[in-house]
């Protein structure tokens, strides 16, 4: 498997974020959706798989819900979506690097929050309510059960706990930037997903599925998933933005600087060759005409 050096993968973070922050709002739109809807059916599966397994069991269901749920990130990063999650890390490269200015970065946050929070309210209703595939039974209670868990952190412990979650989920983006086939990707990404998931960090864009489907069952209000969105949104902008992004642009920049200089003076040196080749074969063609 072949893979990229730490600064390298700063480097390819920086043109991805700077990438996403330039997309067109259609395509923002539909990729924000699907960003929210294939977390979601990652967590759908989590619950699907681990609701019934008998309570000796203890934390080993926990594994093995959190084995199953990186799904939905291996979805999105080769399959296509976009996560807020991600882009927290992403864009940010692409902000520290000067790449996009601070306007650019916020329009893109807050447009993905929007679309991947349509995303997971769609498969929490549709699939989660409508579906009955989480409304009742052992799959409702642990549906509930993971809800009040969320809910029931103060303010502080959500927020720290946001932070440890996109900790690890920059990473894990961070890891798929570095490998270069998609057996790398799945490897790179999986490891610290199944991490956050099993020591029960928050995630934003998970919680908008989770609590959702439990207050479409009749379970928490509204005014619950508010208190509990805000500091977890921090945390996560927190994690991925400075205890990723800025903290291997600091570590990075200088070398950063040094390949982007010498990939421009490549391309700058790649147009005089072609420009010099072009105008030698246009003086062959003047002499054979003259002949």
């Amino acid at each position: 498997m072949g893979f990229h050096a730490p600064f390298k993968i700063a480097q390819l973070a920086a043109e991805h974020g700077q990438k996403k922050a330039n997309l067109p709002f259609a395509s923002i739109l539909v990729l924000g959706f699907l960003g929210g809807a294939f977390i979601s059916l990652g967590y759908l599966l989590d619950i699907r798989v681990i609701a019934d397994l008998p309570k000796e069991w203890g934390t080993l269901s926990s594994l093995i819900g959190a084995a199953v749920f990186p799904v939905g990130l291996i979805l999105i990063i080769i399959a296509g979506g976009e996560l807020l999650t991600g882009n927290m890390m992403a864009v940010s490269m692409a902000f520290f690097s000067k790449k996009i200015s601070i306007g650019r970065l916020i329009k893109n946050w807050f447009w993905i929050t929007v679309f991947n929070f349509i995303g997971a309210l769609f498969v929490a209703y549709f699939f989660g309510h409508v579906a009955e595939l989480i409304s009742h039974g052992p799959y409702l209670e642990k549906t509930v059960a993971i809800a009040g868990g969320k809910l029931k952190e103060g303010f502080l412990a959500s927020l720290v706990s946001a932070i440890g979650c996109n900790w690890l989920v920059g990473l894990a983006v961070w890891l798929a930037y570095g490998a270069e086939d998609i057996g790398g990707k799945i490897l790179g990404i999986w490891f610290p997903i199944m991490a956050f998931v099993a020591i029960g960090f928050q995630h934003v864009v998970a919680n908008m599925f989770v609590i959702p489907a439990a207050i479409f069952s009749g379970y928490y209000s509204w005014q619950d998933f508010i208190g509990n969105f805000i500091p977890v949104f921090i945390g996560n902008a927190i994690g991925g933005s400075i205890f990723v992004s800025l903290i291997y642009w600091i570590a990075y920049r200088g070398t950063m600087e040094e390949g982007t200089s010498k990939e421009v003076k490549k391309r700058q040196g790649s147009g005089k060759a072609n420009m010099r080749r072009q105008g030698m074969s246009k003086a062959g063609l003047r002499r054979h005409g003259n002949e």
